[in-house]
């Protein structure tokens, strides 16, 4: 079970991480193909787009802002997202620009790519804004354009190839403090109050992540240049304890 824990918390925390650790993957493959298989037939294309929109645009700017300390988020740039993809809400002062990705974040294989509940609120520092948020925006607007996961590699692929899509800016991360989000249903709510670290292609270890005992994890994107680093954390935005086992 523990294997399975961290499995999870790889797949489902790393928003977008194409591919899994070596080892970890390998161990659990059986496994995951069996539950992919289920969760593709509740999930198999893209849901009616009013499925993915909040209710109000106050909802989604709330939920937004869970996503980082106030201190941080009260001065962010918030967007939210339409029918044609995300526009600014709130004009932010500090550089870090908050927003609640849907599951088109995630892995071109995940199972819940298209799952309509999920909401991850995150709020990127002003380099992640620059560098790492334009990827997701693209990829909002090819799913909502109607693109299928297969024609979103392709374009992937070949943003890269054009540097339309480059390796992350130095410096560049975010906050994932909200529990008030939807992770999956995996998770069945929030995961763990945590921080990422966007990187160029490097290996987990030079971090000492995904080693027993580290709290730092670590993947490669598949397509793009970045390596993720996760770091789990003790509280939620509004300061509330996690309260729970850390992984």
């Amino acid at each position: 079970m523990a294997i399975r824990k961290r499995y999870l918390l790889i797949r489902r925390s790393f928003r977008g991480l194409q591919g899994y650790v070596g080892l970890l993957a390998a161990a659990l493959s059986v496994m995951s193909c069996v539950e992919a298989s289920a969760h593709m037939a509740s999930y198999p294309s893209m849901a009616p787009i009013d499925t993915y929109l909040s209710q109000t645009a106050v909802d989604e700017i709330g939920l937004a802002r869970s996503a980082g300390p106030p201190s941080i988020s009260n001065d962010a740039e918030i967007l939210t997202l339409g029918v044609h993809g995300y526009s600014p809400a709130v004009k932010g002062r500090n550089g870090f620009a908050c927003i609640v990705e849907r599951a088109w974040s995630m892995a071109f294989d995940d199972p819940e790519f298209w799952n309509p509940r999920v909401r991850a609120p995150i709020c990127f520092n002003a380099a992640a804004t620059r560098s790492v948020l334009p990827e997701y925006l693209m990829r909002t607007k090819w799913a909502l354009s109607g693109a299928s996961r297969s024609k979103m590699v392709s374009l992937v692929k070949a943003a890269v190839a054009s540097h339309e899509i480059t390796a992350p800016e130095f410096g560049s991360m975010c906050y994932m403090m909200s529990k008030r989000g939807y992770l999956g249903d995996d998770v069945g709510g929030p995961w763990h109050p945590h921080l990422m670290f966007f990187l160029p292609r490097m290996a987990a270890n030079q971090w000492g992540a995904n080693l027993p005992g580290s709290p730092v994890m670590a993947g490669v994107k598949r397509f793009e240049p970045t390596t993720v680093f996760l770091v789990p954390i003790a509280k939620w935005s509004d300061g509330s304890a996690d309260g729970r086992q850390q992984p």
